[in-house]
């Protein structure tokens, strides 16, 4: 089932979801003003997910600012685009969605809930669609700049967590003056540590200590 081990304290897991309700709050009370209430809980659903990224993994790649923005952003854009262009038709949604997985890739803004954005755009229905590309603009940007506030608020309470990611503070150790092998007990050791919930395996941690290690090793030689 992949379910794996959660190292972050009762602390870290409460904090996150107190963030989670500011920032859906303020969401929500955005959404309503531009919206009618079916509308608006469509478009809502979208910004839970980036809750969820934004408050319980902070410093996760998929969380940090331009991820949210340009994900949300593009996937608006092409959302609207494909609806303008086919609507009605079967192919209109799954084609927004593909479409806007596509862009942020190559824009190197992957964020998930971009595509129920982008999803949101084509059956999202007439309040949505009468909107236009100012959907783009109000309220996703808007919904957008409303929950990166809260994060960067909220989150820089704590000194672990600031938010972007850069803004964290972590003590390192030195590190050892000579050669030592890490094993799935000393990651789950550091996990607890940093007490920051990280969206990858240990196995998928070992693997890649393992290849740069095999990479170092072809370097020198």
């Amino acid at each position: 089932m992949g379910l794996s081990p959660n190292t972050t304290s009762h602390t870290e897991k409460l904090i996150s979801g107190l963030g989670a309700v500011m920032g859906i709050g303020l969401v929500m009370l955005v959404s309503s003003w531009w919206l009618d209430s079916e509308a608006a809980i469509l478009l809502t659903a979208s910004m839970g997910a980036t809750a969820v990224l934004l408050f319980a993994v902070p410093h996760g790649a998929l969380s940090q600012p331009w991820a949210v923005l340009g994900g949300h952003g593009i996937s608006a854009l092409i959302g609207v685009s494909c609806q303008w262009l086919w609507p009605g038709e079967w192919f209109t949604a799954p084609l927004a969605v593909g479409l806007a997985v596509t862009a942020m890739h190559y824009l190197r803004c992957i964020h998930p809930p971009g595509g129920a954005t982008a999803l949101t755009a084509v059956i999202g229905g007439s309040s949505i669609h009468q909107l236009g590309y100012a959907y783009l603009l109000c309220p996703v940007l808007l919904n957008v700049a409303s929950i990166l506030l809260v994060a960067l608020l909220f989150n820089g309470l704590f000194h672990w967590r600031r938010y972007p990611a850069c803004l964290a503070q972590h003590q390192h150790p030195p590190l050892p003056t000579r050669a030592v092998s890490i094993n799935a007990d000393d990651l789950t050791s550091a996990m607890e540590q940093l007490d920051s919930y990280i969206d990858v395996t240990e196995e998928d941690l070992l693997e890649l200590f393992e290849l740069a290690q095999e990479h170092a090793g072809r370097r020198k030689n």
